[in-house]
């Protein structure tokens, strides 16, 4: 291919092929080989049946990495990856990751929705439907082998994301009956890490001209920002050096929360207030929004007048935060595609604009004008075809009524019902 690949080790299983941990974590794992101190490679597996590992594979798992933003441009050949696998191709190949001695952490990002426990799974059932029934069935064949465990790095945007992660497996460990044995190997062997992750990653730079001197078609591109908040009492730094590669790395031990929240909802939830209104109004990047003054007038209406009443970190950090979250969107190299963010919208919604609406009404005594037109945009944007989720959520949204949508409890995890009048009102302004 059009670069040397890497004869480094097998260390990481990694649940996800997609540009953001391509730009994230494998990323920094090519930071961290490139300065000497790790010499690992990744083993990716691909969560879901269409995905794009055989492009991937088609180079070699070879790809570029592109920074771009005002602190310039940075080019990084990435060989990291030693190779793809895909479980709804050959399960036994996925199963025998974990027979590799040297394997010694499991990275994902399979979106807000991919931490989930679903009793329907079964143990005979090659691939498990769900992601957590997928590991647990990977740790159970390391468990039988008689292997260490693993330090997980979750990066789903989820709530305490390690946490989530192990109680999943160990609902599955009980339902499948896999015994005593098995669930303290997994409670003491293994490191489940909650964290957070931020950086905005943007894919291939469509409609652009980059001359590398080779073609890459999965070439990717991101800014500059980055930000891993790892949250553990055990030791990583000593098994992935991070420092020694200068990363934004923040480890802790109980300090997570505090930065999860201000990203989330401001960040991410900015992004999603955003998405539906943007696409149903004719935009198609974050850029061009930003370079309209409504719709950044509304963008800041969401961000300083309704999500950060209802946080309680110190007042000129959060507007501080927010007004470098309006710098990055606004970055003339970051094509951030809306139809990109829409996936899974509606998981989305409940993790990083939900929060918000509700704690404004708790706080003030009514609903935030602002991000609840947001919730009515996202209503009408799932009764369109330009949806990208679950289908069992698209043709719940397309074919209910609003009253029915926000009585859904296992959509929102609440009955939204009294939110009906501001709601409807929204959409009917629209129809």
């Amino acid at each position: 291919m059009f670069f040397e690949k890497s004869n480094a080790p097998e260390r990481v299983i990694q649940f996800g092929e997609g540009g953001f941990l391509r730009g994230f974590a494998d990323w920094m794992l090519q930071k961290l080989n490139d300065s000497g101190a790790f010499n690992g490679s990744v083993v990716v597996v691909q969560p879901i049946e269409k995905g794009m590992c055989d492009a991937l594979t088609a180079q070699n798992c070879n790809y570029t990495h592109i920074i771009r933003g005002s602190e310039g441009v940075e080019i990084t050949k990435c060989n990291v990856i030693s190779r793809c696998v895909k479980p709804y191709d050959d399960f036994e190949s996925y199963l025998s990751l974990a027979d590799i001695p040297t394997m010694r952490f499991i990275i994902s990002n399979t979106t807000e929705a991919g931490i989930v426990y679903d009793p329907k799974d079964t143990l005979d059932r090659a691939p498990a439907m769900s992601f957590p029934a997928k590991l647990t069935l990977l740790l159970k064949r390391r468990f039988d082998r008689g292997l260490g465990g693993f330090i997980l790095l979750p990066c789903e945007l989820i709530d305490r994301n390690g946490d989530n992660l192990k109680e999943c497996i160990l609902a599955y460990a009980e339902q499948w009956n896999l015994g005593k044995d098995f669930c303290d190997w997994i409670q003491k062997e293994n490191v489940f890490c909650n964290t957070l992750v931020d950086r905005i990653n943007t894919g291939y730079p469509k409609g652009e001209e980059i001359d590398l001197g080779y073609e890459d078609e999965m070439l990717n591109t991101s800014e500059f920002f980055h930000l891993w908040v790892i949250e553990t009492e055990h030791d990583i730094e000593r098994e992935l050096p991070f420092s020694s590669a200068q990363l934004n790395i923040i480890l802790t031990k109980d300090e997570l929360e505090r930065y999860r929240t201000r990203k989330v909802r401001i960040l991410n939830g900015a992004h999603t207030a955003l998405v539906p209104y943007a696409i149903l109004s004719g935009f198609d990047t974050v850029k061009s929004c930003m370079d309209d003054e409504r719709m950044q007038s509304y963008l800041r209406k969401c961000i300083f007048d309704e999500i950060i009443p209802t946080l309680d970190l110190p007042q000129d950090e959060l507007v501080s935060y927010a007004e470098s979250v309006l710098a990055r969107f606004s970055n003339p190299y970051i094509k951030h595609y809306l139809s990109s963010i829409a996936l899974n919208s509606v998981s989305k919604f409940k993790v990083r604009v939900l929060p918000s609406i509700l704690e404004f009404y708790k706080r003030f005594g009514k609903l935030p004008e602002t991000l609840t037109f947001a919730f009515a945009k996202l209503i009408e944007f799932y009764k369109t075809d330009m949806t990208n989720d679950d289908i069992s959520v698209t043709e719940f949204m397309k074919s209910k009524t609003v009253k029915e949508i926000l009585a859904n409890q296992e959509l929102w995890g609440v009955d939204l019902t009294f939110m009906y009048d501001e709601v409807k009102g929204n959409v009917d302004k629209q129809a």
